[in-house]
């Protein structure tokens, strides 16, 4: 008996060390430690030996058993680690890791920023107001009287009485005029809201509107100023021309049309055949909006016009349909 459980630790210990895999030291626990296990069998067998050799071979064939449920953990760990560190699901440190997709910025917030980058260098400030306006800021304050026909002219969302969903940012023109001392010289990038959707049109769009106020502001500084922003803008071969227009918070005033960026003059059916693209509108600030603010009229005078960030960016882009930018269709925004 005292050769047979040396023999079975020494055998176990062997092929512990020999082991190759966790399936081989499953397989070699169950041989050794399982209910018809060898060292199991021993334990049964001790009852066969004479009553003074019983504590002795008990006490050894326990030692093995807590030895051997030992080693049989350790080694099955090791090797487990070993298989998770080697096999199909390991990570391999030394290989290169995988890119991370890097987004980028929407198309209309380019344009937008680009549109206030190129302002900012001319000397504008940035201003910023709410959204959700009174009627008063709106429209009373820049020269559109209640019931008058030009409110037509701007298809509002109402929140309640006398509270709008701007329709321009203009607004922030009155609220920095009313704030700020003359001169003044900022633009007004926001979101602006309409009940209108078509291929060209959306119900919420983007505008920056700009004013300039000082002595000795005229129409020439107006023009000089647009056609340096529409230069740097798309570049210097682009050509402008000033149409008479109306606009009730300016006088005089006048659209601005661009040469088709598509076909540079020559027709097509971007531009209509014209040649021409509408890109903005603009004019001298109307007297009755320096009136509602306290500016001297007749000291001061200033110009204002207002820009679509998207119809920049359709322009830019060559992009036919406004829809495009807010269906979140990646295809589209992955390509700016």
């Amino acid at each position: 008996m005292q050769a047979s459980i040396e023999e079975i630790h020494s055998t176990a210990l062997s092929e512990i060390e020999t082991a190759q895999d966790a399936e081989t030291l499953k397989a070699l626990a169950t041989r050794y430690l399982g209910r018809k296990g060898r060292l199991t069998q021993f334990l049964r067998d001790i009852a066969k030996l004479p009553p003074q050799e019983r504590p002795a071979a008990g006490r050894q064939a326990n030692t093995v058993k807590r030895e051997l449920e030992k080693r049989f953990a350790e080694a099955l760990a090791q090797a487990e680690n070993h298989a998770a560190a080697h096999g199909e699901d390991a990570i391999d440190v030394s290989l290169p890791g995988r890119p991370a997709r890097v987004g980028s910025l929407h198309p209309v917030t380019q344009v937008n920023q680009q549109i206030c980058g190129i302002f900012s260098k001319l000397g504008f400030d940035i201003a910023e107001g709410p959204e959700v306006e009174t009627d008063y800021y709106n429209f009373e304050a820049l020269n559109f009287p209640p019931h008058h026909p030009a409110r037509d002219m701007q298809d509002t969302f109402f929140v309640s009485d006398g509270i709008v969903l701007r329709t321009h940012t203009s607004p922030l023109q009155v609220r920095v005029m009313e704030k700020t001392a003359p001169p003044v010289k900022t633009i007004a990038p926001g979101k602006v809201y309409r009940c209108d959707s078509d291929l060209t049109h959306t119900p919420m769009f983007h505008q920056v509107e700009g004013l300039l106020v000082d002595e000795g502001i005229s129409f020439g500084d107006l023009k000089g100023t647009l056609t340096a922003f529409i230069h740097r803008f798309f570049d210097e071969r682009i050509r402008l021309r000033f149409r008479p227009s109306f606009f009730p918070f300016t006088e005089p005033s006048a659209e601005v049309d661009i040469l088709c960026v598509i076909c540079r003059g020559s027709g097509c059916r971007v531009c209509s055949h014209t040649g021409w693209l509408e890109i903005l509108g603009a004019g001298m600030v109307h007297p009755a909006v320096f009136e509602n603010v306290g500016y001297d009229t007749s000291r001061y005078t200033g110009f204002a016009f207002g820009v679509g960030v998207e119809r920049l960016a359709m322009l830019k882009h060559g992009i036919d349909d406004i829809r495009r930018f807010f269906e979140s269709d990646m295809r589209f925004l992955s390509q700016f």
